[in-house]
């Protein structure tokens, strides 16, 4: 069996909420997996269900760019907060943004292509970086949306320098309609986005795995219902998972009395066209990426004693 340390039940409880010894005891039922510890405090009502996000570890910048219609955004990781600080680095993100527009917007494509005003690519160049800044950096993702007619709206939450922060967002508007009333409603609903954190535009964009999981939880937590009751039970729960987690059934952040999708219907009359929302991209810094943890007071008591 796994050894269930406190730093183990720590996270779990970090993640959960959980009670210290129902996380305990989570880990002991699951054999220390975290993940079926939580889905085991869940089943238990003693988790909240709101999404769990891991912990933001990884340093460096989440760069945003458009030029008509198209935008790109790129995180570009290093291993501290002074690096992101660093002009160096932030000419190089800002150059490998405006790059992504000029390619299909993917990691292999942008790392290939020339970096502007040099004979390397920009890969090269950032091996170059990182012998100059003496520090670890990579390219670590990217996106680019494109409409045919209307804007694409930009957002940088916690901006160090323009188009440059700690997270970044894309909205698609696709319409005839008044470009600066689009830009202006687009730049509201990429606000919510990185507020809320959608995790998809509408439900066929969920992923089928993460539906059998919800429904998994729902039904083990009321068990021994009748089947009709508990398919009733599922439903329900169903649609509060997609109304809190897909962009256009969420309650919009700047007025929660309106979905996202009656805010689109709404500005039609101010646009003079329709408004499809066909997309949106959220990056923020370091999400998903775990950094070993150290006890610096340990470090420095080990230290002298060995002095």
């Amino acid at each position: 069996m796994a050894a269930i340390t406190a730093a183990l039940v720590k996270d779990l409880r970090e993640k959960t909420g959980a009670g210290m010894m129902d996380c305990k005891t989570a880990l002991t039922e699951t054999d220390g997996d975290i993940e079926a510890a939580i889905d085991w405090l869940r089943k238990k009502g003693l988790a909240k269900a709101a999404k769990k996000a891991g912990r933001v570890a990884a340093e460096g910048a989440v760069a945003v760019e458009s030029s008509g219609h198209y935008a790109v955004a790129v995180e570009v990781n290093a291993e501290t907060d002074f690096v992101a600080r660093n002009p160096d680095f932030q000419a190089f993100v800002r150059e490998v943004a405006k790059v992504g527009l000029n390619t299909d917007g993917t990691l292999e494509a942008i790392a290939a292509a020339k970096f502007p005003g040099e004979s390397v690519t920009v890969g090269e160049r950032l091996t170059s970086l990182i012998a100059t800044i003496g520090e670890n950096m990579t390219l670590r993702r990217s996106a680019k949306l494109t409409v045919a007619h209307g804007i694409i709206a930009t957002y940088v939450h916690g901006a160090v320098v323009e188009g440059q922060g700690r997270i970044g967002v894309l909205v698609a508007l696709e319409s005839k309609g008044d470009v600066d009333k689009l830009a202006a409603l687009g730049r509201q609903i990429a606000m919510h986005v990185a507020a809320l954190n959608p995790l998809a535009l509408d439900a066929s964009g969920i992923a089928a795995e993460t539906i059998a999981r919800e429904k998994a939880i729902l039904l083990e937590k009321h068990q021994g219902k009748p089947a009709n009751v508990q398919d009733k039970i599922a439903e329900s729960g169903m649609k509060s998972f997609f109304k809190e987690n897909t962009l256009l059934d969420q309650a919009f952040v700047h007025d929660g009395s309106k979905s996202v999708a009656q805010v689109l219907k709404e500005a039609e009359g101010q646009v003079g066209a329709p408004v499809a929302l066909t997309g949106f991209v959220r990056y923020a810094l370091g999400e998903g990426i775990e950094k070993e943890e150290t006890d610096f007071a340990a470090e420095v008591a080990a230290a002298a004693g060995q002095s």
